[in-house]
């Protein structure tokens, strides 16, 4: 009965975790365009937040524009949590493509698939170059 209970507690507090992850935005300033799937982007100020519990779906804000768009991700994990919330971006000539979203302190983050242009691009070319953009949280 006490190993239900510790087992109980333990599966809460994942959960709570894991909601809270999800009501996190990230903010940033990206100082150049880029592109998320089939979606361009002009540089500016930009907010990304996770939509539902899954967090699969993030919404990406223009802040100073007001649009937003809805765009699918992946998990991708690293074995060390991230020491800084970071955009990261592919930059594949003058072309730069949203790659990961990474939060302080967590082991897990977001990828988007490589777009079709992305790949048309990357298959004339050396392997892309990793820009990292500096983030907040905003709760």
């Amino acid at each position: 009965m006490r190993n239900l209970r510790s087992l109980l507690f333990g599966v809460a507090v994942l959960a709570m975790a894991t909601a809270a992850q999800a009501q996190t935005a990230v903010k940033a300033t990206v100082p150049f365009d880029f592109v998320v799937g089939n979606h361009a982007y002009s540089a500016g100020e930009y907010t990304v937040k996770s939509i539902g519990t899954a967090a699969t779906t993030l919404r990406i804000d223009n802040t100073q524009e007001g649009t937003g768009v809805f765009v699918n991700s992946n998990t991708c994990r690293e074995i060390a949590p991230s020491d800084v919330t970071k955009l990261i971006f592919h930059r594949v000539g003058d072309n730069y493509f949203l790659y990961q979203i990474w939060i302080e302190g967590n082991s897990a983050g977001r990828e988007f698939p490589m777009s079709r242009t992305e790949t048309q691009i990357s298959q004339n070319r050396e392997k892309p170059e990793l820009i990292i953009v500096a983030a907040n949280i905003s709760r």
